[in-house]
């Protein structure tokens, strides 16, 4: 989101007289928190019974994927979060004044964006669309869905993905990197957990130069049964939806 108010974005639509909003399924509090804590140059709004985002498939502009995991089966503690009716994944609708749709993408979370978690349509290229949708004149037909955007993040492979998870948890869990401010900071929390996990690499690398082999292969073993729920929680709550998929 901030990177829309970097590019210029938030500033040329305001200029057109125009606004922006971020629009979360978490409450309306956490929505503003997030607001002062990224400084992300537009209104944040909270909608966690998603009546935005019912209004928004109702009216034909978007349908988003939706997903009601709450981290049950890693230990996630969430008594800051409520999402009744779970979360929606990513979406950007852009509408002139008269309603008319000048850009539409949804995020079809895979393996490939991290369940919808990474991946993004860069803000130059929406721009960019949204200035060609405009010279089309206020009477063309709302744009089709962008299926093919410029993203502004290469594919992360899925299993270094939930490795960083577990060291995000010291390897005793998986442990998502949840998007709270002060010691929350996600940037940071993601350096430590590279660091973590290079580390975590060299120690099995020693311990299976000095230790016989039949001690260390017992030691992953036990590693292993004991982190494999959390993987399997991971793995079935990150959303893969199939490239026919549409949301329920």
């Amino acid at each position: 989101m901030r990177g829309y108010t970097k590019a210029g974005v938030t500033e040329a639509i305001r200029a057109g007289g125009g606004e922006v909003y971020a629009i979360t399924s978490e409450p309306h509090s956490l929505a503003k928190n997030a607001q002062d804590d990224w400084d992300s140059g537009m209104e944040h709004v909270g909608d966690p019974h998603q009546e935005i985002a019912q209004t928004c498939r109702d009216r034909g502009w978007l349908s988003l994927f939706t997903n009601d995991w709450d981290g049950d089966g890693i230990g996630v503690t969430a008594s800051w979060r409520s999402n009744p009716k779970g979360y929606y994944q990513p979406g950007v609708i852009v509408l002139s004044r008269e309603g008319r749709v000048l850009y539409r993408w949804r995020c079809r979370p895979t393996r490939w964006n991290t369940g919808g978690a990474t991946r993004r349509p860069t803000p130059e290229h929406v721009w960019k669309k949204v200035q060609s949708a405009l010279a089309e004149g206020p009477d063309a037909p709302d744009v089709a869905h962008d299926d093919d955007p410029v993203l502004d993040w290469q594919a992360n492979p899925w299993p270094i993905f939930v490795l960083l998870l577990l060291a995000n948890g010291w390897f005793l869990r998986p442990q998502v990197f949840d998007h709270r401010g002060g010691e929350f900071d996600v940037p940071k929390r993601l350096r430590r957990a590279l660091l973590r996990l290079v580390g975590f690499v060299a120690a099995w690398g020693v311990a299976a130069w000095w230790l016989p082999t039949w001690v260390v292969t017992i030691a992953l073993g036990a590693w292993i049964v004991k982190v494999y729920p959390g993987i399997r929680a991971i793995h079935d709550g990150f959303q893969s939806v199939p490239q026919d998929a549409e949301p329920a």
